[in-house]
């Protein structure tokens, strides 16, 4: 590779990377251009009013968290808070979500991306920002795989008036290869150059926030004023020789890899499907049996203390065990992984959740609807007493050997990026696959006891266990962009588009 490797969710964002990494940028530059181009080109999955979190290599130091996921307000009652049930159709099972201005959490994107771009990136924010711009005045060209995410998303995309204007015409629904245009989103982006992130969550550009959620949301002036970006210490396993960074508390989807992939390797087993299964299960019943205060922001963490873990261990070895409870959740997420030729590395999802329903008509952007999502509301919806972290299932991971990245990986997906991602992993570490291979196996998923099976998989003889077969690989089981010094693939089933450069 002469400049990078980069692996993204759509042609558009894969192109700006590319493009930043030739003018000179570096990686952290041409992750967060791409994302910012993603904001158009994958409107569905990712805005500027949604959370994410990055993991990045600087300068051969060691990899680094930046946590800037949604935060929950605190929910005291209000009677005028917007909060409705709405059905997304998989095809082969439907799920439901929570949409309107009372599922909006304290969004977090536009801060953290700004900051990483601050702190390490190498070229001037407008030169970062103009692809993206450029997207929103003159239109991305609609792909196949964008069109099947917002056919599933439809009813919230096109929930309020200028969601209608932007997705529709005469009354027709945006299709493939059509433009999308949104030049009300290459506005706010010449705002955020000229006045920077901060005019959104303390100036005047906040106010437009707040009188656009009326009194129908749970949201403060104080909320975005006191948000903050984390920089955390990743979670780390030494697996296989080689040595896994993903996210930490208090997000769970990080520690739930992590601690399955350690029974895996505690265990010395050679892993066969049935044995997947059963610890994709036993890390939701540790989550479940952990996770109980909605006011301790760490309690994931306890999965790995001594008397829990090797309870688990043993059950993963020989026990017997109850099903978890089945979760809803789409992930209208997107993820961007990068490694330049210098050996920075950046491996970054951004998430919308499904969105709440409605468009800024000033920005062009659609809030999140994270307060409506059950996998991040494990106590119920509306419980949290105290302004914290929403516990995410979004894990961006590097995995290095001798001290270098080898794999940068991650995926979108809600609850099924935990699964997504270990089972990539696991085709990486055990089966010594290639990249585009490892992505490209089918997948498997655990919810309850429902088993979703992608095609061509043999399965074992289950029992107390319900299959759902899915006729294609599909949009259901994640979006896993990856690339390593040789290979940079972007996951077909939601559109993604690899590149060396």
């Amino acid at each position: 590779m002469k400049y990078g490797a980069i692996a993204t969710g759509s042609l558009e964002a894969s192109q700006t990377a590319a493009d930043i990494l030739k003018y000179g940028g570096n990686a952290f530059d041409a992750a967060v251009g791409a994302i910012f181009v993603s904001m158009t080109s994958e409107f569905a999955l990712t805005g500027a009013f949604g959370g994410g979190t990055l993991i990045g290599i600087h300068n051969n130091s060691s990899p680094f968290i930046y946590d800037f996921f949604v935060d929950s307000p605190v929910c005291n009652p209000n009677i005028n808070a917007e909060f409705r049930e709405i059905s997304v159709n998989f095809g082969t099972t439907e799920q439901k979500f929570h949409v309107g201005k009372g599922s909006i959490a304290i969004p977090g994107n536009l801060l953290g991306l700004i900051e990483v771009h601050k702190n390490h990136g190498s070229l001037p924010l407008e030169i970062i920002l103009s692809p993206a711009i450029d997207c929103a005045l003159n239109g991305i060209i609609i792909n196949k795989n964008q069109l099947e995410i917002i056919k599933l998303v439809e009813p919230i995309l096109t929930f309020d008036k200028t969601g209608i204007e932007l997705f529709k015409k005469n009354n027709t629904l945006i299709s493939q290869n059509e433009k999308f245009t949104n030049p009300a989103f290459a506005d706010f982006l010449q705002l955020v150059i000229k006045k920077g992130a901060k005019y959104f969550y303390e100036g005047p550009g906040l106010d437009v926030i707040i009188n656009h959620c009326s009194n129908k949301s749970y949201l403060s002036k104080e909320d975005f004023k006191t948000y903050k970006v984390f920089k955390r210490k990743p979670v780390l396993l030494n697996y296989n020789q080689h040595d896994i960074y993903t996210n930490p508390s208090p997000s769970y989807g990080g520690s739930l890899i992590i601690f399955l992939l350690k029974l895996i390797n505690d265990s010395n087993k050679k892993i066969e499907l049935l044995d997947l299964i059963k610890g994709m299960n036993l890390a939701s019943l540790a989550r479940n049996e952990v996770c109980k205060n909605p006011h301790i922001e760490n309690e994931i963490n306890n999965i790995f203390k001594k008397n829990i873990y090797s309870r688990y261990l043993d059950l993963f070895n020989n026990g017997n065990h109850d099903f978890s409870k089945s979760i809803n959740g789409f992930g209208s997420t997107t993820h961007v992984s990068i490694l330049d030729k210098k050996g920075n590395a950046v491996s970054v999802t951004t998430t919308n959740g499904e969105g709440c329903g409605y468009i800024i008509p000033e920005f062009g952007i659609m809030m999140n609807n994270m307060l409506g999502e059950e996998d991040l509301n494990p106590f119920g919806y509306h419980k949290w007493g105290i302004r914290r972290r929403l516990p995410t299932m979004i894990s961006p991971l590097i995995i290095t050997k001798n001290n270098k990245p080898k794999y940068i990986l991650g995926s979108g997906g809600s609850n099924r990026i935990r699964s997504a991602n270990v089972q990539v992993i696991l085709n990486l570490l055990n089966k010594k696959m290639s990249l585009k291979d490892a992505i490209c196996e089918p997948r498997i998923h655990l919810e309850g006891n429902t088993l979703f099976c992608e095609p061509n998989i043999n399965l074992p003889e289950l029992n107390k266990i319900n299959i759902n077969h899915f006729k294609n690989q599909n949009v259901f089981f994640g979006g896993v962009n990856a690339v390593s010094n040789k290979e940079a693939v972007g996951d077909e089933r939601r559109g993604g588009n690899g590149v060396i450069c």
